[in-house]
């Protein structure tokens, strides 16, 4: 882990300012193509094995998932690339601060109606720059199992760029079943979670990639509820093997 913080971080952090993005690789970019290792690795050091089904398409979609770890976005960077909306004290963090900024992070203050007003305008920004970006409309990691409610207002960026929304379920698995200690236990601070995660034997994140969905004439809410019933249709489906 320390290995990988200290050498892996700068490394593509710095591939993904113009010149990564701009040296292609197989028709990838020098940038993506970290970014993905980057959070691969961090999946095996903490022995997540990852699965998907369905396929992310390519252009502007607003990524709309639920959210359980830390270590979602890491899976899901895992996958394809995508900005997220996350909370603004992660930019001050060491070395993931410098990552989450040079992966296009829009930060957001909670409770600040200024910072909700920016956060606004650079998704849509980013979406008209042909862009995914992800949000976590649960509004962050929740107590208790299972799919909390979508919370409409970040949706609206989709309706003004007219770009489709994109719902995804992820879930964790263990010896055939859910394994919902993955997230926060009670009381568990973020340090503690770390190592216990760490010490876990090996577990399966599961992504499924689910029908886009048209913000073409939709409100925000219309769009929240659309994308909140499929994401937990998939998380409460049966289990498979495969």
């Amino acid at each position: 882990m320390l290995l990988h913080l200290v050498i892996g971080t700068p490394v593509t952090v710095a591939c993904q300012y113009s010149w990564g993005q701009s040296k292609m690789l197989a028709g990838v970019s020098l940038a993506e193509i970290t970014s993905r290792w980057w959070s691969s690795v961090i999946c095996t050091i903490f022995g997540v094995r990852r699965r998907i089904k369905g396929d992310f398409v390519p252009g502007a979609q607003l990524v709309a998932a639920n959210h359980i770890s830390f270590l979602d976005i890491s899976v899901f960077h895992s996958f394809a690339t995508m900005g997220f909306v996350a909370k603004a004290e992660i930019n001050g963090w060491p070395l993931l601060g410098g990552l989450a900024r040079a992966g296009h992070t829009v930060f957001h203050k909670r409770g600040s109606h200024d910072s909700a007003s920016g956060v606004a305008a650079a998704m849509v920004e980013r979406l008209n720059e042909q862009r995914r970006v992800a949000i976590f409309p649960e509004g962050g990691i929740l107590p208790g199992d299972g799919v909390k409610r979508f919370h409409a207002r970040l949706f609206a960026a989709a309706i003004d760029a007219g770009k489709p929304v994109q719902p995804v379920m992820i879930r964790y698995l263990k010896d055939g079943a859910r394994y919902d200690d993955i997230t926060f236990l009670p009381g568990e601070h973020f340090a503690a979670n770390v190592f216990r995660l760490l010490m876990q034997k090996t577990c399966i994140a599961e992504v499924q990639v689910l029908p886009l969905i048209d913000s073409t004439g939709k409100q925000r809410r219309q769009l929240a509820g659309e994308a909140e019933r499929q994401v937990r249709k998939a998380y409460e489906s049966e289990i498979s093997d495969a």
